[in-house]
C-alpha cells in the first residue's frame, strides 16, 4: 500500500482525489462542524475508480446508513485496531465490502422494500440470469465468500468469479455491495434476519 496524500478540508479532498485517482479513499466522516457524509458522492464523481471507507468516531447508525447508501464500500470505527482498518482496505480494494453485520441487515431491509414503479426496466436484465447464476446470488445473499460459494457448489473460485463476471454484465452492477442491493431490491435473494 501507498499513501497517495492528505487533505485537511473537503475541498483538498476534492482537488487530490481529481488528480491522484486513488483506488481507496479513507474518510472522516466528522469533518469539524462538516458531515463527511455530504462529501462522498462528490468524491465518487472526482474520483470514479476510487472505494470510499468511512472511518468514523461517530456513532450513529444512522450516519453509518447514509454513508453505504451514498457509496461507501466500507465503515470502520475509530476504536477498531489498526489491522481491522489495513483488512478493511484490503477487502474494499478486492471489490468487497466491509461494514458491520447489524448495519448490513439494516441497510439491506431498507433497500430490499419493494417501490412502486409503472414498469419494471430490469425484467429482461433477470430474465437473462442462468440456474447457476441465480444460485451463486442467493449464496452472496446468505453472505457467503467465493470460496465457501465454489464449495457448496461444487466448483472453483474460478467459476465462481467468472458466474459473478457475468452476473455483474447482465444486472449492470459494480461490485458485490450493489449486487446484493439489486438482489434484495428484485427478491433475487432475502435480506438476513
Amino acid at each position: 500500500m501507498t499513501i497517495a496524500g492528505e487533505a485537511g478540508n473537503s475541498d483538498e479532498a476534492l482537488a487530490l482525489a481529481a488528480s491522484v485517482q486513488p483506488d481507496i479513499i479513507l474518510l472522516d466522516l466528522d469533518l469539524g462542524g462538516e458531515s463527511g457524509t455530504n462529501l462522498i458522492s462528490q468524491l465518487i464523481a472526482a474520483a470514479s475508480s476510487a472505494r470510499i471507507i468511512a472511518l468514523t468516531g461517530i456513532r450513529d447508525r444512522e450516519i453509518h446508513r447514509q454513508a453505504v447508501l451514498l457509496g461507501a464500500m466500507g465503515v470502520v470505527p475509530k476504536e477498531k485496531a489498526a489491522d481491522a482498518l489495513v483488512s478493511a482496505i484490503e477487502r474494499v480494494h478486492a471489490g468487497e465490502a466491509w461494514l458491520d453485520p447489524s448495519l448490513v441487515a439494516g441497510v439491506l431491509s431498507e433497500v430490499s422494500r419493494p417501490r412502486p414503479a409503472k414498469t419494471d426496466p430490469d425484467t429482461g436484465r433477470i430474465a437473462s440470469l442462468t440456474n447457476r447464476e441465480r444460485e451463486v446470488i442467493t449464496l452472496i445473499g446468505e453472505g457467503l465468500k467465493n470460496k465457501e460459494i465454489a464449495g457448496r457448489l461444487f466448483i472453483s473460485e474460478t467459476t465462481v468469479r467468472h458466474h459473478l463476471t457475468s452476473i455483474f454484465d447482465k444486472l449492470e452492477v459494480a461490485d458485490r455491495v450493489e449486487l446484493l442491493i439489486y438482489a434484495f431490491r428484485h427478491r433475487l435473494a432475502s435480506p438476513p434476519r
